[in-house]
């Protein structure tokens, strides 16, 4: 079950439920799956928190006990949302009954209203914020793993046309992490994960904090591992009707981030981006134009 039918509810109440009630709701939003198929007893042991705690929060949302919450995500995983491979047969029947002109509309508007949403001044807000943050450390290290790794890539690319200020931690021979080593508090971890979330993205991100290199995370959720970890975060949607979650929201917002970035860059960018246009003129990188008339 890629989301639980509870998740959207839980995130909004989140920031008001007290310590122990935010384990529960966390261990619910990361897990929807275990939820409808785990007994109340066992989730409690695997959030870290008391049976009771799980009723509680379950009365808390309005329902008169915990099994509520069970069958409401047992059902959804009944309706077939069993990840990957679920979504894929939906998409599939869809697809069929509908045809690939639709199925594409689809995708397209809604890539549209949520990149949209990205726009509106909570969420530019929270991108100009980390932006800053960003632009103030000495080096940023960009991390992204699977379908993520596009996300930290552009960000990466865009930065390095006009400087050395970023690292990109990718995983070429198994070394992708040593270079986090020599991270500082003076640098940032710039770092993206949407669920399902990937193990190893969550473990160096907390790594990094541990080691005192602040984190800024482009993320799906509020309480998101990545969220709990971070000291900026940008939330960007992920609902698709494909069968695989949409990550252009995610890609707008890095090359949204480089932009501002090299922006603040004045003079030192301008130069930096002349010397490049050298190279690549010398190096005849890119094709000229059919209809650009040859010097005689």
């Amino acid at each position: 079950m890629d989301k639980g039918p509870l998740s959207d509810t839980l995130i909004t109440a989140f920031d008001g439920l007290s310590s122990q009630l935010q384990a529960a709701a966390r261990y619910i939003v990361d897990h929807p799956r275990d939820v409808a198929l785990l007994s109340m007893r066992e989730q409690a042991r695997q959030a870290g928190v008391q049976p009771a705690t799980m009723t509680r929060l379950a009365k808390q949302l309005g329902f008169s006990g915990y099994d509520d919450i069970r069958e409401r995500y047992a059902e959804a995983l009944r309706e077939g949302d069993a990840g990957f491979a679920g979504k894929a047969g939906e998409q599939a029947r869809s697809q069929m009954l509908k045809g690939d002109h639709a199925l594409a509309a689809d995708m397209l508007r809604m890539i549209g209203a949520q990149i949209a949403r990205l726009a509106e001044p909570a969420a530019l807000d929270r991108i100009v914020t980390a932006a800053s943050r960003l632009a103030r450390a000495r080096r940023v290290y960009c991390l992204g793993l699977r379908s993520s790794h596009a996300v930290a890539w552009q960000f990466h690319y865009i930065l390095s046309l006009v400087g050395e200020k970023t690292v990109m931690l990718d995983g070429i021979g198994g070394i992708g992490a040593d270079a986090l080593g020599r991270a500082t508090n003076a640098d940032v971890l710039l770092v993206a994960s949407v669920l399902p979330y990937t193990r190893a993205t969550i473990e160096l991100a907390e790594y990094a904090r541990a080691s005192g290199v602040p984190v800024v995370a482009v993320t799906d959720s509020e309480v998101a591992p990545l969220a709990q970890i971070a000291e900026a975060i940008i939330v960007v949607p992920t609902e698709s009707p494909s069968f695989l979650h949409a990550m252009s929201p995610a890609f707008a917002v890095a090359e949204v981030l480089g932009a501002l970035i090299a922006g603040r860059g004045g003079e030192a960018t301008l130069a930096a981006l002349k010397h490049l246009d050298r190279q690549l003129a010398a190096l005849n990188t890119h094709l000229q134009s059919r209809n650009s008339k040859r010097a005689p």
